[in-house]
């Protein structure tokens, strides 16, 4: 019976025990990451960080001059485009006041109202077409039906 709970030890300190793996691991990452690399870190760091004041000192001021050339332009197009606006808001407001322009409008206005009247119309009529149509096929298909009954064997 001894036996028996020692092999059983045994095999629950393999299949669950997973401490020996990960000691293991973690031994294999320190040595990776501490020994092998040595100082190669710190030194890619340092050349990051002289590429980055290199590119602060040289690269920065003419982009930054670029920007505010490029932000210049665009709000001289901006106020050109407002004042446009503008002037087109301003003909409208006294196209509005024009009497004879008014009346004109009313006159479109009611043509308007007679086109989408008509249209209505006619859509009714073109659904009421539809509507017979459908049902004379209908008709004509139930019949076909009926007579396709009649020779089909039974």
């Amino acid at each position: 019976m001894d036996k028996i709970f020692k092999d059983v030890g045994d095999i629950q300190s393999r299949l669950i025990d997973h401490r020996p793996v990960t000691q293991a691991e973690i031994h294999y990452f320190v040595r990776e990451f501490e020994e092998k690399r040595g100082h190669r870190e710190p030194r890619l760091l340092e050349n990051i960080d002289k590429l980055v004041l290199e590119t602060n000192d040289q690269m920065l001021p003419s982009y930054a001059e670029g920007i505010n050339e490029q932000l210049s332009n665009i709000v001289a197009r901006l106020e050109a485009a407002n004042h446009m606006a503008e002037r087109v808001h301003q003909r409208e407001l006294s196209s509005h006041q024009s009497p004879q322009l008014q009346a004109s409008m009313e006159h479109l206005k009611g043509d308007w109202e007679e086109f989408l009247k008509e249209q209505q119309r006619l859509r009714e009529e073109v659904e009421e077409e539809h509507a017979k149509a459908v049902a004379q096929l209908s008709t004509q298909y139930n019949e076909m039906k009926k007579d396709l009954a009649k020779f089909a064997p039974i």
